[in-house]
C-alpha cells in the first residue's frame, strides 16, 4: 500500500474510528482529498499517469466503491429504524 494517498487514508481512518450510519451518510473526503482525486483523473485523461498514480487512483476509486456501499447499506438502517 505504499502508493496510498491521503486522500485512501482518510476514509480508512474514517471507517476505522466506528462511524455511526448518520455519520457514514454525511461523510465527504475533504477538499484537498477531492482536488487530489480531480487532478489525477485529469491526469489519466490525457495519459500522464505515472504506474504509481495509476495505481493510487485505483485505490480510491475501490475505497469510492465501498464507501458509496456503505452509504447505501446506512440508508436501509435509517429508514427502516424510523
Amino acid at each position: 500500500m505504499s502508493t496510498a494517498s491521503p486522500a485512501y487514508y482518510e476514509i480508512i481512518d474514517f471507517i476505522a474510528v466506528g462511524t455511526t450510519p448518520e455519520q457514514v451518510m454525511e461523510f465527504h473526503p475533504s477538499p484537498e482529498a477531492q482536488q487530489r482525486i480531480a487532478d489525477l483523473m485529469e491526469r489519466e485523461r490525457n495519459q500522464l499517469l505515472a504506474p504509481e498514480e495509476q495505481a493510487e487512483l485505483d485505490h480510491f476509486i475501490e475505497l469510492e466503491h465501498i464507501l458509496r456501499m456503505a452509504k447505501a447499506r446506512a440508508r436501509q438502517i435509517l429508514s427502516r429504524d424510523q
